[in-house]
């Protein structure tokens, strides 16, 4: 089935109730009902339509969040294309490999972008880039405005692409995973079950919707459950405390629950409707963890997931099914197969560290033109190896203890350091790089770097931060870089990380 056709099916009998308020931005007086939702993205399905794409083009989408933003994803589904999100502060570098991987025959960007975006993707071979800007205007708005508000959804199987998710590698270049009609909606049905999902919820949705989190846990879970969400275009902690009252369920990364924690309004009383906060995409502090229990009389609960499986574990959400546990991500969801096996592929007994393996109709199809980096990610009997390092206890739940490949999660955002030590060896004067994390109090993890410079140059990391801030998200830019003479080695040549992490790993701190 048609992932759009499951979500428009349970919108509710009533289309004219409000099915997203939007709480800031340039217009919140303008509601959406979901007749609005079914009409605006049937008039963007018929609007791709109209182009004569190829089956399954991809739909390349860079925008700022708005809920025509969401309206276009809608819209891509219906027509039975692929969307493709990208991270709004990628830079001109990112793009132009996005574009020359993915080749989408369609580009979505904000009108300020269009200039460089259309000369990149008309270069190579992408025959239509449209505007959208989050308020409400661009040439896809206008265009689409000419075409029919009914549509008829495109017939999909389970197997056929819904999604391309683009996910860093360790060795520097981004991979393209790629999410089925079927991993998404079996994902999201058991997300409604195993949260508890009623009628009645209100979602305070102030994510960013260029990734799993808030594109498909978020917006799917209050679609397929006709439940309104209260719609930020960008987190506030003032605003979402002033819109507690109203709602029901909220999810963020543990970047936002620490903020929310620094305002004096959070309290049990503002909290007293709420039936559930959730977070995710980082690994939450159990020091967050107890602060929100006491300040607010609610338990997060933490699940665990990644853009290859969307969500994997969650901590219960009925207390007959148990307790949620600080530091752990709970059980595998229904019908999700977790083990842990050492290096050699043996299965570890509960409590044993190793590396976390899963299965399930979650799991993605693959890598987008990557079949051996695909084959490489899976064992022999099926099952995908998801390069994070974890245990399971007696008891069946999941504790996630590290990351392979040094991995950086900072403010929810993933960081592969080889990406970043690519663009800054190619800077003048810099010989090499290693690019680590180190614990951050706002963002988890805060990327640094140590550079050595070339013989006879001389660098200055606030110019080599400076040049980097033009040409990679800032979300990866490092927040200091050293300069020394060597990196430590081990005896194989390799860099030792650990012991880089080792020594600035109260930097953040001081």
């Amino acid at each position: 089935m048609n992932l759009f056709t499951a979500l428009r099916e349970a919108f509710p009998a009533d289309l004219d109730g409000c099915a997203i308020e939007p709480v800031d931005g340039p217009d919140t007086t303008h509601v959406y009902t979901w007749r609005d939702l079914d009409r605006a993205s049937a008039r963007i399905a018929n609007l791709l339509e109209s182009l004569a794409l190829p089956p399954a083009s991809r739909v390349a989408v860079q925008v700022e969040k708005s809920v025509e933003a969401l309206l276009l994803y809608l819209g891509v589904l219906r027509a039975g294309h692929v969307f493709l999100p990208l991270n709004t502060a990628y830079q001109a570098a990112e793009i132009e490999y996005f574009i020359d991987n993915a080749q989408p025959a369609v580009f979505v960007c904000a009108g300020k972008h269009f200039t460089w975006i259309s000369r990149l993707a008309f270069k190579a071979g992408t025959t239509h880039v449209f505007t959208l800007n989050d308020d409400r205007s661009g040439t896809l708005l206008e265009r689409a405005t000419f075409h029919p508000d009914s549509h008829t959804p495109a017939t999909k199987s389970a197997d056929d692409l819904a999604a391309i998710l683009y996910t860093s590698g360790t060795t520097g270049r981004s991979k393209g995973a790629m999410l089925t009609h079927g991993n998404l909606l079996s994902n999201a049905q058991v997300l409604q079950r195993y949260w508890g999902w009623q009628p009645g919820d209100v979602l305070i949705h102030a994510l960013p919707i260029f990734h799993v989190h808030g594109l498909f846990v978020a917006s799917h879970g209050a679609l397929l459950n006709g439940s309104k969400m209260l719609w930020l275009g960008k987190f506030d902690p003032k605003e979402v405390l002033a819109r507690l009252p109203e709602a029901t369920v909220f999810m963020g990364v543990p970047t936002l629950y620490v903020r929310l924690l620094g305002e004096a309004g959070l309290t049990r009383a503002a909290c007293k409707n709420m039936r559930l906060f959730i977070s995710g995409s980082a690994p939450l502090l159990i020091e967050t963890f107890n602060d929100w229990r006491e300040r607010t009389g609610h338990t997060i609960l933490e699940r665990y997931g990644m853009s290859e499986t969307v969500m994997l574990t969650s901590n219960p959400y009925r207390p007959e099914d148990g307790e949620r546990r600080g530091g752990t991500v709970g059980f595998p969801l229904p019908g999700v197969g977790l083990r842990v096996r050492d290096d050699q592929g043996r299965a570890l007994p509960p409590g044993e560290v190793g590396g976390i393996e899963v299965k399930g109709p979650n799991v993605f199809a693959g890598y987008w033109r990557m079949p051996e980096k695909t084959k490489e990610e899976f064992t022999a009997d099926g099952w995908f190896k998801t390069g994070d390092v974890g245990k399971v206890d007696p008891d069946g739940y999941v504790t996630i203890v590290g990351r392979s490949k040094d991995l950086i999660i900072t403010g929810g955002y993933n960081v592969y350091p080889a990406e970043v030590e690519g663009f800054l060896n190619e800077l003048p004067g810099v010989a090499e790089s290693a690019v680590i994390g180190a614990p951050h109090p706002d963002f988890g993890e805060g990327v640094l770097a140590v550079v050595v410079a070339r013989a006879g140059a001389q660098v200055q990391g606030a110019e080599l931060i400076a040049a980097l801030k033009g040409r990679i998200a800032g979300f990866k830019v490092p927040k200091q870089v050293f300069v020394v003479n060597e990196l430590p080695r081990n005896t194989m040549g390799k860099v030792q990380k650990n012991l880089l992490r080792e020594q600035h790993k109260g930097h953040f701190n001081a």
